[in-house]
């Protein structure tokens, strides 16, 4: 039996709103949260989860790949078509790390706070 069930990924950020909003675009869902309230924003996604993003003071987005500083976790994203999806993001604001290997099933970037995601093909 469980003790826990899993609520919302939070991920620490400058401007909540901005991130939200890239990940809105990305993902689908709405952006939820008081106007007023800069500290904190949901992202209501289809199927039910919510991604959360919060004001972190001195934010420093994580470094990859660094092997003396950990990434502490990274989203890993579905796609049917990868060149699309890379168009998109990069489009939106993400960041190639790691995406010149086309002969694999996955790419890296980062989001405009700098956190790795992935694309992955479904």
């Amino acid at each position: 039996m469980a003790l826990a069930e899993l609520g919302v990924v939070v991920l620490d950020c400058p401007d909540p709103r901005a991130l939200a909003g890239f990940y809105a675009e990305v993902l689908g869902g709405t952006v939820e949260g008081d106007p007023g309230d800069a500290d904190w924003v949901d992202l209501k996604l289809p199927g039910g989860q919510t991604l959360a993003f919060q004001a972190a003071a001195g934010f420093v987005p994580p470094k990859w790949p660094a092997p003396d500083a950990s990434q502490q976790f990274h989203l890993d994203l579905t796609v049917e078509d990868m060149n699309a999806a890379e168009q998109g993001v990069l489009a939106l604001g993400a960041k190639p790390l790691d995406a010149e290997d086309r002969s694999r099933g996955w790419r890296v970037y980062a989001d405009p706070a700098g956190h790795p995601f992935c694309l992955c093909a479904c």
